[in-house]
């Protein structure tokens, strides 16, 4: 098939890709690794090599994707993770690559990150409150690590946000402090509702604080513009601090959904292809990786399963399915 016509093989559009490439983490949170959880690791020889995971990216980018992010775990754990970037930034068709990551790292990689082709870093921290962000995190680890790889990625000029969990009865209290922090350091912060990602983060509906919410309480302290989406398919309801070029995005994932306009894919660290972050399983393509050097019947699989995608979980979502249904773990799947 010429490559022209590849994207029709599509029935919808896929634009970005989310790739994680390693397990591990240096922290615990209330998504991915909750601090009185014990996690088995995958074995080395279990995840991708950097070339299996350029190799799977230059498929989906003839398919349309467009946007690489680099997820895990935490992505800077990977050792040598600029080459990796580099790898993905000469395939032809991707124009953007982005790391999600805690940050605190950062400070020792940012340069080489920038010099390698990352744009954009996200960088999580669910408080400004040391002692409460020490109790988050269940490590003892404060916020000013964090804070420090904040500062690292604006000096190394990447475009930077800062995403915030919130959790009714948790850090609910730091939505403005939150707020105040980013406006001075000039930096998006996006709130992000509390999810049911995973089976161990004990996820109840009552916990989660919705986007209604979180903007009441910022209108009143703060004046805010709403902005358009700045492409089909984007995630955040971004708002403008009235007289700033500072924004601030939600993430609705409980409260609003957006399963209708989803173009997001996820490549697991271990090789299995995720088409939804609440997904109960994936779909294993590392064996046909590792079995056979061409690329057709990796790209007849990858069509297959994007087009055999049914996902509508943030729609169907109940309490009583929250806890019925056993989802793939963020520390696997990424953000």
């Amino acid at each position: 098939m010429k490559k022209e016509n590849i994207k029709d093989m599509l029935d919808r559009p896929l634009r970005d890709l989310r790739i994680s490439v390693i397990d591990r983490c240096n922290l615990r949170c209330q998504y991915c690794m909750p601090a009185d959880k014990e996690y088995t690791f995958l074995p080395k020889d279990e995840l991708l090599s950097f070339e299996e995971i350029t190799r799977t990216a230059a498929v989906f980018a003839e398919l349309g994707v467009k946007k690489i992010r680099l997820t895990g775990g935490e992505p800077l754990l990977r050792r040598d993770l600029p080459t990796l970037v580099h790898m993905l930034s000469q395939i032809n068709g991707i124009n953007d690559i982005a790391l999600t990551t805690n940050g605190i790292l950062l400070p020792k990689q940012a340069k080489a990150l920038k010099e390698a082709g990352v744009k954009r870093v996200n960088i999580s921290l669910d408080s400004i409150n040391d002692s409460l962000f020490k109790l988050i995190n269940g490590r003892g680890i404060g916020t000013k690590p964090v804070i420090d790889g904040i500062r690292a990625a604006k000096e190394a000029g990447f475009e930077t946000k800062v995403n915030m969990v919130v959790k009714k009865g948790m850090n609910d209290d730091q939505i403005i402090p939150m707020a105040e922090f980013c406006l001075e350091e000039k930096v998006q912060l996006r709130y992000i509702e509390f999810m049911d990602v995973g089976t161990t983060n004990d996820w109840k509906m009552d916990k989660v604080i919705t986007k209604k919410d979180i903007f009441k309480q910022l209108n009143e302290r703060f004046d805010l513009e709403p902005l358009n989406p700045d492409y089909f398919g984007e995630v955040a309801k971004k708002y403008r601090y009235k007289g700033t070029d500072i924004m601030v995005g939600f993430i609705t994932s409980v409260s609003e959904s957006f399963c209708g306009s989803c173009t997001r894919a996820r490549l697991s660290a271990n090789g299995h292809v995720y088409t939804c972050l609440f997904s109960e399983s994936g779909h294993d393509i590392k064996e046909l990786l590792r079995s056979t050097s061409e690329d057709e019947p990796l790209r007849e699989r990858i069509v297959s399963i994007w087009n055999h995608r049914r996902d509508r979980y943030s729609d169907e979502r109940t309490e009583a399915t929250a806890k019925q249904r056993k989802k793939i773990e963020m520390s696997y799947i990424g953000g």
